[in-house]
């Protein structure tokens, strides 16, 4: 599941294998200095040893070395006396010992960049990937579940699989190092350590079935949790206004509560872990230590005692590698659970789909052409749109009018392709929007919605947000002819001015005239207004309308609008009733009609 993310780090992979190689030889070595310094301590081996070549017929290698090793060791206290050997073997015993833990230093200090790596790329892989859905994904998910699995899924995947990183590649190393030295001290011994060993990882995997299970569950209430706050902090006003304070908070405990018992049982599971990785371990030690030491104390000559204390010490150094993969086992189901839930986002098919060979978009030069478009939000849902034919020519201002629910919205978002046809096609300049680049389709297209959309930045980024390198003369510029110069330059800070999240710290009036600025110092030869100036006020609205008349003066233009009265001079109105476009013509010739558009004139009037 992660291996797609740990290509690019695999030279960090290497060196901490090789490092971790090194660190367990010298643990190794280390410890074996324990069998000279016993029998110099305690004399207890009187042999006499001779230094012998190595490559003397009839020994093995293990025996050549032993054999060397300590005939050095007896040169040694022969030349410098046992006192002053102990000394040169224990200053031997901190150097190796040194080794090993600059080794084990550096293995896991390699990692880091790993780890961190990861997780990085994890977090802006979701944000691209959330950055190309098209819109109609964000209308199935809630926006509080996809900033869950942003921070907490991601969040857990570092703690639980990029911290257990180390000990999947560090562990078995040591543990094949340290068993091969078990076996070439004693094959008896370590034939019957290994029919313990078994009943250790039983015991772990039995105790961790669950946990990937409850993982998953703690994870979705997680996002209960979020998505509840997102919608508390967007609905604020409601909530106050209809005194539901106590009402939501009740709710936001119920889910508090419900992700404290799921989170609970993860927890304990989790925590269990040491305990019984510790006793079943002390079980294997204490079987091991009645087996050596009853052949040992019958005079059993497999092995000897400082050889045999030297088999325990090693013995016991595998149990902490045998731990960490047991806390590995309960960490990694965690962060796999979570990995599930992003990946639900990385893996998401986008059906907005590019051409391999895209046709040439430089300019918008002719029309923008509807045939027969049909479109639904999903299979088995109601048809959106049917049968729209609709032709928009280059300078002319469409505008769309109608009830709620009868598809303007739909309409306008097919063009930059937020959404693709279900049947029929839509064509600028005579080629199919789905054989040009996406990016230059949307190059040539402007927005100004009903909610300006602003974020929390500068007046002047606000403005110049997606025109690379504008200059403040130009934002100025677009700023003057949106009626925006103005009540910029009233801010303590003008341009620099921050508008706070959503551009809270501004009047609607003031967040659409900087969204039409936006729009303005784009340039764009079509432009698409979303009922722009329907939640004004009245001098607002005004100032608004003459920085849209002059945004519309040289431009093509498809307008939503619900006040009649901002689009009587269109080129062409179109009146759209359940999906269909039913009327269609300029403002007198509507009224003359007597349908839909005279009922929405005559409503508006009273």
């Amino acid at each position: 599941m992660l291996k797609r993310f740990v290509a690019p780090y695999k030279r960090y992979l290497a060196g901490s294998v090789f490092l971790n190689i090194f660190s367990a030889i010298f643990n190794v070595f280390s410890f074996s200095l324990i069998i000279p310094i016993l029998q110099i301590l305690f004399k207890m081996d009187t042999t006499v040893y001779h230094m012998l070549p190595w490559n003397t017929p009839d020994m093995g290698i293990k025996e050549l070395a032993l054999n060397n090793f300590y005939a050095l060791a007896q040169q040694m206290i022969n030349t410098y006396g046992g006192s002053t050997t102990l000394l040169i073997l224990g200053l031997f015993l901190g150097v190796t010992t040194a080794l090993k833990c600059a080794c084990y230093f550096g293995s896991s200090a390699v990692m880091i960049p790993l780890r961190t790596g990861i997780v990085r790329d994890i977090r802006t892989q979701v944000y691209d990937k959330l950055m190309g859905l098209p819109m109609g994904f964000y209308t199935d998910e809630r926006k509080g579940d996809i900033v869950a699995r942003m921070s907490g899924d991601v969040n857990e995947v570092e703690y639980s699989i990029m911290s257990s990183l180390d000990m999947l590649i560090k562990n078995p190393i040591l543990i094949l190092i340290y068993f091969a030295t078990l076996i070439a001290l004693s094959w008896q011994l370590t034939l019957f350590t290994v029919t313990v060993v078994p009943l250790l990882a039983w015991g772990m995997s039995a105790l961790g079935k669950t946990l990937k299970r409850d993982s998953l569950a703690s994870q979705a209430k997680w996002s209960d949790i979020m998505t509840q706050l997102d919608e508390t902090l967007g609905g604020l006003r409601v909530i106050k206004a209809f005194i539901a304070e106590d009402k939501m908070s009740k709710r936001f405990e119920d889910t508090c509560n419900d992700f404290r018992n799921i989170y609970g049982k993860v927890q304990v599971r989790q925590v269990s872990a040491h305990p019984v990785s510790e006793f079943l371990g002390t079980c294997m030690i204490m079987l091991v230590l009645w087996f050596g030491g009853t052949l040992i104390l019958n005079d059993k000559a497999i092995i000897d005692a400082p050889t045999f204390i030297f088999y325990m010490i090693i013995l016991y150094s595998v149990l902490q590698p045998l731990k960490e993969f047991s806390r590995a086992g309960y960490n990694i189901p965690k962060g796999l659970a979570s990995m599930e839930r992003i990946d639900k986002i990385l893996l998401t098919e986008n059906n907005i789909k590019e051409v391999k060979d895209p046709k040439p978009l430089d300019s918008f030069d002719d029309s923008i052409e509807f045939k027969g478009v049909c479109f639904q939000y999903g299979e088995g849902s109601k048809t959106v749109l049917k049968d729209i034919d609709l032709k928009i020519e280059k300078g002319k201002t469409i505008a769309l009018v109608g009830q709620s629910g009868s598809g303007k919205s739909t309409l306008v978002d097919l063009i930059p392709r937020y959404h693709d046809v279900v049947s029929g096609s839509i064509a600028i300049d005579g080629k199919d929007l789905r054989d040009v680049r996406i990016k230059d389709l949307r190059a040539l297209i402007g927005n100004v919605n009903q909610e300006a959309i602003l974020f929390n930045d500068t007046i002047f980024n606000n403005i110049a947000f997606g025109v690379e390198g504008a200059t403040m003369e130009q934002v100025v510029a677009a700023a003057k002819i949106a009626n925006a110069h103005d009540f910029i330059m009233e801010k303590e800070n003008g341009y620099d001015t921050m508008i706070g999240d959503r551009g809270g710290k501004l009047s609607g009036g003031q967040r659409q005239r900087i969204s039409i600025a936006r729009a303005i110092l784009k340039n764009p030869p079509i432009l698409i207004l979303d009922e722009a100036t329907s939640a004004l006020d009245t001098e607002s609205e005004r100032l608004v309308q003459e920085a849209l008349d002059r945004l519309t003066s040289d431009r093509t233009t498809i307008a939503i609008a619900h006040r009649l009265s901002t689009i009587r001079n269109a080129d062409e109105i179109c009146v759209m009733h359940e999906g269909r476009i039913v009327e269609r013509g300029r403002h007198e010739e509507l009224l003359a009609l007597g349908g839909y558009y005279k009922k929405l004139n005559d409503m508006q009037a009273l």
